[in-house]
């Protein structure tokens, strides 16, 4: 198991697509919970209004206090937003309807694209990593993770138009770099529901790979069942089927993910 380290700053990563379906939740839900195994001290925030990953890990979105949209608004202090996910290491700042409004309400709002980046400069020092599940757009939202982010995980269907979007995608990076975080980088594209019976997917991991091929991970998402049904349990998938399938595909991920990290330091 590997140690927490708190003397140093939490690294951020943000999970990113502006097309929805592609399993970003399900990625950023389950690296977490693999990264807490591991020994490190995790938060995990919602910056989704549909909020799927605080109903991922069992939490009523009817019952919350506090949420990112409290966060964004600046009406609670970060350490106010904080739920404890009943998981060891593993801590959780959700997310419910109310954040659809944050687009509107930060109009005209000062320091509008980088009030996550100040709302959890205070909580960097207690984690050893920060993911921030993002909604499938490019607004307001995606933008405030973006520039609070030290790098972007990109999950990518295995589907015919999936490098189009990515490259949308880089598209909206690069200005962000440009304008707003000059050290954001890419830690990777992780290719999701793979289905190696078909010629699609195998033809798309190849664009993929010829394209950027610094940039894919080498392990495959595979489409599951299991990956499915495990959030309406409450769970994660290593919860829910240690053993599928799924399970070990985001156990090999993460641990390809800290030693891409560890070569980037």
């Amino acid at each position: 198991m590997q140690e927490t380290t708190q003397s140093k700053l939490a690294h951020t990563i943000a999970l990113a697509n502006q097309k929805g379906g592609v399993g970003k939740t399900t990625t950023a839900v389950s690296v977490a919970g693999e990264l807490a195994n591991r020994g490190l001290r995790v938060l995990l925030v919602d910056c989704d209004p549909q909020g799927n990953a605080t109903t991922s890990l069992g939490l009523a979105k009817d019952t919350l206090d506090n949420t990112t949209y409290d966060l964004l608004m600046e009406t609670a202090h970060a350490s106010e937003t904080i739920q404890m996910s009943g998981r060891t290491r593993l801590d959780l700042v959700p997310a419910d309807q109310d954040l659809a409004g944050a687009a509107v309400d930060l109009t005209n709002a000062e320091r509008r694209e980088r009030r996550l980046l100040d709302a959890l400069a205070p909580l960097r020092a207690s984690y050893d990593y920060v993911l921030l599940d993002c909604p499938p757009s490019l607004g307001i939202l995606t933008i405030n993770a973006l520039r609070a982010a030290d790098s972007v995980i990109i999950p990518l269907q295995c589907e015919y138009l999936a490098l189009e979007g990515l490259a949308q995608l880089k598209t909206t990076l690069d200005r962000v770099r440009e304008r707003l975080n000059p050290t954001l980088r890419i830690a990777g594209v992780v290719m999701t529901m793979y289905d190696g019976r078909t010629n699609l997917a195998q033809q798309v991991v190849h664009e993929v790979q010829r394209h950027f091929p610094r940039l894919i991970f080498k392990t495959l998402i595979p489409r599951s069942v299991r990956l499915s049904e495990a959030p309406s349990h409450g769970q994660m998938i290593n919860e829910y089927d240690p053993q599928s399938r799924g399970a070990r595909a985001y156990a090999a991920l993460t641990d390809e993910l800290l030693q891409r990290e560890e070569r980037s330091l």
